[in-house]
């Protein structure tokens, strides 16, 4: 028997809460599924083994969130067949540009003409059921019919769905990094399932990987916390080569003016922004090289 917990909550507080279910050792999700439900809100939603003490997801939550609005929490027991159909997310497909990002049991009814990456909701975040990873799809996709980067570069890769929709679109290898070595491993299952060999999956927090601090890309992706991209900043500036593109998410729209203020200082200029419920997607050009020495 599968025990879901799930809960309501605005834009700016929905990722955090789901980051930290996703992240705690105790109680151990088996999954974690965060999804739109309109107007601002997402619902959340975790599913465990064994019933998950209340008290312990409230503080966990709490946490995560400090004050704000949530929904109530609840907590029931879930038939067999409901476990499978939340867990492999059967929400429906969800269409970003060119890509159309599905589960195994849509497999049969997808259409041709796209881009399509086949991902099952797991422990590792990225189905594109969230604002911020289909906005980076949108901009990838947006992107990739202007410029075509040789070298890609997608940190904090989570399921490998962003590094998988860029080596789909260019047909050539992509590298993802990832400091969850679970995140790791589902990266890799997912870029087997759907472009064999073109994702190289690594172990490491940001660009800290020898096969990463030699290069210099021309595309970097993040869908990352505000305080993720923050940190990395210096590190995308000594990375990203000049005229390349970072494209940075997992920012709601007031997080989103810090995070485009700390890339400018550092060489960055704004090309586009992409906002979805709340949520920010900035595609940032690198224009010089004055902060390669940071």
């Amino acid at each position: 028997m599968i025990h879901q917990a799930s809960i309501e909550a605005d834009a700016s507080r929905a990722e955090r809460i789901a980051l930290a279910l996703e992240q705690a050792v105790e109680p151990a999700a088996v999954a974690v599924g965060l999804f739109e439900r309109g107007q601002g809100r997402f619902e959340i939603f975790a599913h465990y083994h064994a019933p998950p003490p209340r008290e312990t997801l409230l503080r966990l939550i709490a946490q995560a969130t400090g004050d704000g609005e949530l929904g109530p929490l609840t907590i029931e027991a879930l038939p067999e067949e409901d476990w499978v159909t939340l867990s492999q997310g059967k929400r429906g497909p969800v269409a970003a540009g060119r890509f159309l990002v599905h589960g195994s049991h849509d497999r049969s009814r997808v259409t041709r003409g796209r881009f399509s990456i086949e991902i099952d909701a797991g422990q590792a975040f990225g189905t594109a059921h969230h604002a911020s990873t289909r906005g980076c799809l949108l901009a990838l996709d947006d992107l990739l019919k202007r410029r075509r980067p040789r070298v890609v570069v997608d940190i904090g890769t989570g399921t490998g769905i962003l590094a998988i929709a860029a080596a789909k679109a260019l047909r050539q290898s992509v590298i993802a990094s990832d400091d969850d070595p679970l995140a790791v491993g589902i990266a890799a299952e997912n870029a087997q399932v759907n472009v064999g060999p073109l994702v190289d999956a690594l172990e490491a927090r940001g660009f800290e990987h020898p096969h990463l601090a030699r290069r210099k890309a021309d595309l970097v992706l993040a869908n990352l916390l505000e305080s993720a991209l923050y940190d990395l900043a210096p590190a995308f500036a000594k990375q990203v080569a000049t005229g390349g593109t970072a494209i940075l998410s997992g920012l709601t729209e007031t997080q989103a003016r810090g995070i485009e203020a700390r890339y400018s200082s550092l060489g960055f200029a704004t090309e586009k922004r992409f906002i979805l419920y709340g949520w920010t997607t900035l595609v940032m050009v690198r224009r010089n090289a004055h902060a390669a020495c940071i």
